[in-house]
């Protein structure tokens, strides 16, 4: 009887919906357009602050090996940190079942840091990115409203303006840089690295990452998806100022989807099949990190699509002119 009663107040809250509050962030809501609808079928309130536990890594010229970690919380951290409110601030913002002090974070703050001075700062999320993928996509709201918090900290104590602030996610760190964006007015830009698909497609501006969220944003798909898991991980849709499709979008050279006999193998580790499955997912800023040392490497044509690039006769004449650089970090 008991546990017919909890079926029916969880299948009540999934119907009616709800809210729930935090003193320094805000509400959240899991009614629609966050839940119960065609996109987002599943509703779900993000968890709590505390659960999620983001952290800023700070690196910086004076610490680019070893981060700092600094917290809204904690302004007296800040002031002793290697932070200046004198440099840009550039936020990295991870994906799905991922940490802020993975290589590839802590790699791309290494050759943002070879070119500028400014302070690369690492968000870890992991309290909230191992999670099921519906619950995960929900607690980048609370994500992006914490980067935001600390953004508008660092603008009232320090002086620092949204006008040097690049944030940069992948994956679900990409829509939750859009929520950044939608509580900060005057980002300059985000950068968005194969924004996640699932539960994002389609849906409003409010819900996903948007070209109304900064000065510029930039969208690189390498993973485009219209049905998850089966053809990508990405969005597919143009969400930004620029949005480029290196490849189409999709099928990344050098990446193949494995078959049921080879995700099967008992032999290969949990990284390697994350790097299998999400090959062409985690290439989006592969791209972007090497675009960083050498911003004109890659080239986009503008086109309406893959087939009008591929067929420049009946599209857009590819001139000169018409060049455009796909990544400029700086």
């Amino acid at each position: 009887m008991l546990e017919i009663l909890g079926l029916i107040m969880l299948i009540s809250k999934c119907v009616q919906g709800g809210n729930v509050c935090y003193d320094r962030l805000g509400c959240f809501s899991d009614e629609a357009p966050w839940g119960g609808t065609l996109q987002r079928p599943i509703a779900r309130l993000p968890d709590s602050p505390e659960h999620i536990n983001t952290r800023f890594l700070l690196f910086t010229r004076d610490n680019p090996d070893t981060f700092q970690e600094i917290k809204a919380l904690n302004p007296s951290a800040i002031s002793t940190s290697n932070f200046k409110a004198s440099r840009k601030t550039r936020f990295i913002i991870h994906g799905f079942i991922e940490r802020g002090t993975d290589k590839w974070l802590t790699h791309m703050c290494a050759n943002l840091l070879q070119v500028e001075d400014v302070n690369c700062l690492c968000v870890d999320w992991a309290g909230g990115s191992y999670a099921l993928f519906s619950q995960a996509a929900n607690n980048v709201r609370v994500v992006g409203a914490e980067v935001a918090h600390f953004i508008q900290l660092l603008s009232n104590k320090y002086g620092c303006s949204p006008s040097d602030v690049h944030v940069i996610g992948h994956s679900l760190g990409s829509h939750a840089a859009g929520a950044v964006g939608k509580r900060i007015h005057g980002i300059a830009r985000i950068t968005g690295l194969d924004p996640a698909g699932p539960f994002f497609h389609n849906t409003p501006p409010e819900v996903r990452l948007d070209k109304s969220d900064a000065e510029l944003v930039d969208v690189i798909h390498t993973d485009v998806s219209q049905i998850f898991p089966i053809t990508g991980f990405g969005i597919g849709q143009s969400i930004g100022h620029l949005d480029f499709y290196p490849n189409g979008g999709k099928d990344m050279p050098g990446c193949e989807r494995g078959s049921v006999f080879t995700l099967m193998d008992v032999d290969r580790t949990f990284k390697e099949l994350k790097e299998l499955i999400f090959c062409s997912h985690i290439r989006s800023y592969e791209l972007y990190t090497e675009s960083i040392l050498t911003p004109d490497a890659f080239i986009g044509f503008p086109s309406s699509d893959y087939k009008g690039f591929q067929n420049p006769v009946n599209s857009s004449p590819r001139v000169k002119d018409s060049l455009v650089p796909v990544v400029v970090a700086l």
